[in-house]
């Protein structure tokens, strides 16, 4: 369990399963989302385990994963890469065979942008690593739409976008509180290579392109003022956190408090998507 890391799991099926409402224009039936939820959380759990395998040098040296499996001792090189496999090839087929093998497909193609793409290519070789790397976090809600119609369109795009530009306001936060860990595993997260005001400065930027995304997405996918006001709200709300964070990092401050923004933007992605998953249901 620990290999799949359960807690990021989460966060992907908030997105998967708004946006397989969405796509249905209402319910898309109890069993076509277990089976989504079920193949999603496969692939995820996958590439969680290879990561893990592939990261346990530096994980060994960082305060925050030092006690994961791979480093204790718990769990083989060889037994994490095995589980990984096997989880892999299962996600596909059940996908495939229960669902439809577009989203099979989809769900490798995640799978193989955060094993290879993030973890052993852009990880520790660029600053811009969760920027490119984040792509396959994004990839639940092409799955989840593709689950229910079997192709793709502008609307999952969008979807795409929004937490493609969710991923450093969410992620560099924590590397901000992790500065030294990174720097010590040898990893160039941006707050590592950047000063806090630069980065706080990108986070500004990329949230101010969320939001957009969460905008565009009433006209594109026909939804209604009660998603609408959700999104204006929660998007003003994160993007003053973000600003606060940004004047903090300016004056210079010790204490920039960047796990607001952290926290904070898990809970922007879960207002967001839940209104998503409401908002088909209303009749206006």
């Amino acid at each position: 369990m620990a290999l799949t890391k359960p807690r990021i799991i989460e966060l992907l099926l908030i997105t998967t399963v708004p946006t397989m409402i969405l796509a249905a224009d209402g319910w898309p039936g109890t069993w076509l989302m277990i089976a989504t939820v079920i193949g999603g959380t496969l692939a995820a759990g996958s590439a969680n385990a290879f990561n893990m395998w592939w990261d346990r040098d530096i994980d060994a040296v960082m305060n925050r994963t030092k006690n994961r499996p791979l480093v204790t001792g718990e769990v083989s090189p060889v037994q994490a890469v095995v589980f990984a496999s096997l989880l892999a090839v299962a996600s596909v087929l059940w996908l495939g065979l229960v669902v439809n093998w577009f989203a099979a497909w989809l769900a490798l193609a995640a799978n193989v942008m955060y094993s290879i793409g993030y973890t052993m290519l852009l990880k520790r070789h660029t600053s811009q690593n969760i920027v490119w790397g984040g792509a396959a976090g994004c990839m639940p809600v092409l799955i989840g739409w593709a689950a229910v119609t079997g192709r793709l369109d502008w609307a999952p795009v969008l979807l795409f976008g929004i937490i493609f530009f969710w991923t450093p306001p969410h992620y560099w936060p924590l590397s901000m509180k992790f500065k030294k860990d990174y720097a010590a595993a040898g990893v160039p997260m941006l707050p590592v290579v950047a000063n806090n005001t630069t980065v706080a400065k990108q986070i500004i930027v990329y949230a101010a392109a969320m939001v957009a995304c969460t905008l565009g997405l009433v006209p594109v996918a026909g939804l209604g003022w009660f998603y609408a006001a959700v999104a204006v709200i929660a998007g003003a709300w994160f993007l003053t956190v973000c600003i606060r964070l940004y004047r903090r990092a300016a004056s210079g401050v010790r204490k920039i408090e960047a796990m607001s923004v952290f926290h904070g933007s898990i809970t922007y992605l879960t207002i967001v998507f839940v209104a998503v998953a409401i908002d088909p249901f209303l009749p206006f």
